[in-house]
Order: C-alpha cells, then sequence, then structure tokens
C-alpha cells in the first residue's frame, strides 16, 4: 500500500477549489470515441473514508476487459485532503487515487470511476478530473442520478433515457439488469457517451454495478480496515 502525503499548494478552500474546476475543465477532450469495449484493460478505481481517523483509501483494479478477469491491484491510504463539500468531492479523493493509479505494474487502459464526469452540477466530476490529469479515457458510472432528471428506461437491459440538466443531456440512465434501477453513466474524457455506454454493459454481466466498480469498492473497503488504528 502506498502512502499519500497531500501535495503542496493543494486547494483549501471551496473559491479555490473551484477555480481549479475551471481552469481544468477547459482540458475535457469531448471528441474521442475511446477504446473498443472488451479489450485491453479497464480500470476500476474507489475510495473508502474513516473520518474518525481523518483516512482516505484509494483502490485500483485493472481487469482484462475480454475475460474480465483481476490483471493488477493497488491500494494507496492518506490524509482526507478536503472538507466535505458536494460538488467538489474530487479534492477529497484525487491524490490517493492518482497514487494508486500510478502504482499499477501494467497501463490502467479505459479507467472506471464509481461517480460522475459531466454529469456534475459545474460539469466536472472525478472522473473528467482525473482523465485530464492522467491523459487517459475515463467514464463515470453512479448509482444515483445527483441533481439530474430522467424518464425510467425500458425494463430489459440495454435500454437507456437521456439523463438531463433542463434540455441538456449530461449522461444517460442504463438498464444493465432487468427491472433493476438503472445506472447512471456520464463522459469524463477521451470517451463517447455511446461508448461509455457500451463498457458499462460490458463490464456488468452478472451484476447492476461494473465488475471494476465492485472489486475496486472492495478492495479499498478491507484496506480501510488494515489502515485504520
Amino acid at each position: 500500500m502506498t502512502t499519500v502525503r497531500i501535495p503542496a499548494g493543494w486547494p483549501a478552500t471551496e473559491e479555490q477549489a473551484r477555480a481549479v474546476q475551471d481552469e481544468l475543465r477547459e482540458r475535457v477532450v469531448l471528441d474521442e470515441q475511446g477504446p473498443p469495449p472488451g479489450t485491453g484493460h479497464v480500470t476500476g478505481v474507489d475510495v473508502a473514508y474513516d473520518d474518525d481517523h481523518d483516512l482516505v483509501v484509494a483502490a485500483a483494479v485493472v481487469l482484462d476487459a475480454a475475460s474480465l478477469e483481476v490483471v493488477a491491484e493497488t491500494t494507496a491510504v492518506g490524509r482526507i485532503s478536503f472538507p466535505y463539500v458536494p460538488g467538489l468531492l474530487a479534492f477529497r479523493e484525487i491524490p490517493t487515487v492518482l497514487a494508486a493509479l500510478e502504482a499499477l505494474p501494467c497501463p490502467p487502459g479505459l479507467v472506471v470511476c464509481d461517480g460522475y464526469g459531466l454529469a456534475h452540477p459545474r460539469r466536472f466530476g472525478l472522473a473528467s478530473h482525473l482523465g485530464v490529469l492522467t491523459g487517459l479515457p475515463t467514464i463515470g458510472v453512479a448509482k444515483n442520478p445527483f441533481t439530474f432528471t430522467y424518464d425510467d428506461p425500458a425494463t430489459p437491459r440495454g435500454n437507456a433515457a437521456p439523463l438531463l440538466a433542463d434540455a441538456e443531456e449530461v449522461g444517460r440512465a442504463l438498464r444493465t439488469r432487468d427491472a433493476v434501477k438503472p445506472v447512471f453513466v456520464s463522459v469524463g474524457h477521451r470517451v463517447s457517451l455511446d461508448n461509455a455506454c457500451a463498457h458499462t454493459l460490458a463490464l456488468t454481466p452478472d451484476y447492476r454495478l461494473p465488475e471494476t466498480t465492485r472489486r475496486a469498492d472492495s478492495l479499498c473497503r478491507r484496506a480501510l480496515r488494515e489502515a485504520t488504528p
């Protein structure tokens, strides 16, 4: 497990964090298709917190995109680097997530975040933030729609409906299991929305949530238990 320090100059106030979002958001690439589903590597990242001990643990789990078998996994632990502010959660997570990714012994390929990309009030969630900082193709697959609206997709797996901010499509509500609540997919960086949904379906052969998210969630929770005094 890698131990992470809060980077020098890391934003300490909401105003500073929003200024960083404004600057980095201009670098998001939205005109690339991204890697085809079922090829190369796909990596899930997730975090777990222990607020009582001021700890955050990040996990990165690389899967073979064709077989969904684990290729590599890493964890990183650090101090919580920003207070809890809705819309600014990436600033609590990015340093440890970056450290976990950097410790991987192989290229991560597409990175799947348990959260949001463009489906974010400032159009710059964790998936977009992480993509811009690393240059990697990224998508967000979230458990809930945040503040956005959608019509319920048709019941069979594979159906989708636009996730809307007024009339703007910021992602899609995607049904990954028949008659089960959808997940909420959004572009992070260097991936199209159609391709992000195709990847999400390829990663959900048995469960509502992607295998990348399920495995990263399990790993970071286990690592947090081991790191907690």
